[in-house]
């Protein structure tokens, strides 16, 4: 890929709780169409994203952003843990926020594992807005497999190797990264949670992608995601995969994304 065409754009945004990294990478000839909006996992950050942002915004010709949630990668640190209604937090409270500070109205909403909740919530709180919702790996309900695979990553955590590769993205927030997933999730507190209730308040096109290997996830997610909706809405499940198509499928992702926005384009307003 020409690196002129992938060299992204960085913005501060003001939340009053500290300040996000938001970065942007723009195709040549991108017109005035709106851009796609990427929401991070519970561990991920923008660098964590890594060429899948320059290779969708070439795919689909759109603008690409993706944000550190705060508390994450370059963001300003979160001293509170999250509560149980964190997802739905993050289209009331910090992407609004985004929006208003990088100048953009109609909007994609683009989730990965947790953050397709929050782009769950993004599509339905500002529906009007919303022209199509991705969710990839995400998870519409807390599934005894979701809490296993946690469990399982929690071991792997207490051994060094894997919290240094961690910490190369958070540096001094990695262990409040880590607890704010793993505390969250296998709270009892939060067992109930689900997007049952907001799914239906979602009115674009929704693609709901899902490995057929996902540690963190049983297909169950992506057939309650396209059954609950609002509006059109399918289920892709792809073989062989794990919870991260965007990096195992890089180009296939980024494609049947484009092909799907591309698709639902007569009825975008």
């Amino acid at each position: 890929m020409d690196t002129q065409r992938s060299s992204p754009k960085d913005s501060w945004i003001d939340t009053g709780q500290g300040q996000l990294l938001a970065r942007c990478w723009t195709p040549p000839g991108a017109g005035g169409d709106c851009p796609i909006v990427l929401f991070h996992d519970s561990l991920g950050c923008i660098a964590l994203w890594r060429t899948f942002p320059a290779v969708l915004a070439e795919c689909t010709g759109r603008m690409v952003i993706a944000y550190d949630r705060l508390g994450f990668g370059q963001s300003a640190a979160r001293t509170d843990r999250p509560g149980v209604d964190f997802v739905r937090e993050e289209a009331e409270r910090f992407f609004p926020a985004l929006r208003e500070q990088l100048g953009f109205d109609r909007f994609i909403a683009f989730g990965h594992s947790v953050g397709g909740g929050m782009a769950t919530y993004c599509a339905a709180l500002h529906a009007s807005a919303c022209e199509v919702l991705i969710t990839e790996s995400a998870q519409a309900f807390v599934e005894d497999k979701t809490r296993a695979g946690i469990l399982e990553a929690k071991e792997q955590f207490r051994q060094a190797e894997p919290f240094e590769r961690l910490r190369r993205y958070h540096g001094e927030k990695t262990r409040w990264v880590l607890d704010a997933w793993i505390d969250t999730w296998l709270s009892p507190a939060f067992s109930g949670w689900s997007l049952k209730e907001v799914l239906p308040q979602v009115r674009c096109p929704t693609l709901a992608i899902h490995g057929s290997d996902d540690e963190y996830g049983s297909p169950l997610h992506p057939e309650t995601i396209a059954r609950l909706a609002g509006g059109p809405a399918q289920a892709e499940i792809m073989p062989g995969t794990r919870h991260v198509p965007h990096r195992e499928q890089e180009h296939w992702v980024a494609r049947r994304v484009a092909g799907f926005i591309g698709m639902h384009r007569p009825a975008l307003s």
